[in-house]
């Protein structure tokens, strides 16, 4: 009997499997908007950033593990301001990744454009395919 996967099947999947590239380590009462995906450089976040600076926004690699933190500052809303409709989320956020071996995290590099921070991973020089020369 052949199943469609369903999206559920496929990130319960690759949230446990130890081949994936990555595991998440935190989790959010909801979900921050981030994108991860693999290319021909490597391993890829987009994470969005709306409103934030560069500076405002606090990357660590510890061992093997990604940390992307903002910690928003306590601040009073002006009285008066009455919302209609509060959408543009501007809160703190914490998330860490497992980061396989695959890839080389000390050679990570960051930007940010636009509400958008993208984190580039290069693969690891030994995990890049090689071509053997027949002797």
């Amino acid at each position: 009997m052949s199943r469609e996967l369903t999206t559920f099947d496929v990130l319960f999947r690759d949230l446990f499997n130890s081949q994936s590239g990555f595991n998440i380590l935190s989790e959010a009462k909801a979900p921050h908007p981030v994108d991860i995906f693999e290319d021909s450089r490597g391993l890829t976040f987009e994470i969005a950033c709306t409103g934030l600076t560069k500076e405002d926004v606090e990357i660590n690699i510890e061992h093997d593990v990604l940390k992307i933190s903002y910690n928003k500052p306590k601040q009073e809303e002006p009285l008066e301001r009455t919302y209609q409709t509060r959408g543009v989320s501007r809160r703190s956020f914490n998330l860490a990744y497992k980061i396989s071996s695959k890839y080389n995290l000390s050679k990570g590099t960051a930007a940010m454009e636009n509400g958008l921070l993208n984190i580039q991973v290069p693969f690891a020089e030994e995990a890049k395919p090689r071509t053997l020369q027949i002797k």
